[in-house]
This record gives structure tokens, sequence and C-alpha cells, in this order.
């Protein structure tokens, strides 16, 4: 396939790359050891069968949606620079 300047297999060590480092982000996100009995944002009662279901909990399921939303917004740029993503 010609790719221009780019090397042979360059696209696929870009996706490579890119799921990696999605990979390596969200178990950044990943807490452990004993979790809250309330949240930390709003001072809500955490379910035990949230902290059960997830380790290390911090907040409830109304603060967690809201900052899965911001983080979701923050999150969607390409910064490895391909002249697709950049014309998006």
């Amino acid at each position: 396939m010609a790719t221009g300047w780019a090397g042979d297999g360059a696209v696929q060590d870009q996706i490579d790359a890119t799921i990696k480092d999605g990979i390596k982000r969200a178990r950044t996100q990943l807490r452990a050891g004993p979790g809250l009995k309330h949240c930390e944002e709003c001072g809500a009662r955490i379910p035990e069968a949230r902290r059960k279901a997830v380790p290390g909990v911090r907040l409830c399921v109304a603060c967690q949606e809201a900052s899965d939303q911001a983080a979701r917004k923050a999150a969607g740029f390409n910064r490895r620079g391909s002249k697709d993503s950049q014309l998006r």
C-alpha cells in the first residue's frame, strides 16, 4: 500500500499506539483498596452493592456519570497527529 512518506506498517503502528495509550489511561483511572461509604463530591451514601461491585469506589452513581461525561468531552482529540484526524 502506498502511504507517501510513511514507512511500511506505520498505520498499524499508530493504531497500536493509540490502543496502548487508551489502555494505559484506563488503568490509571482504576481505584484499589477500600471504597468510601459516602460520595467525596456530594456526600450521598454509596450503597453496599456498589462498593462491592466497584473496588475503591469514591463517587455515587450520579457524580460518577457527571465525571465520566466530562472526561469523554476532553478525550476526543488524537494528539499523534495524522493529517486525517486534524482535518475533522
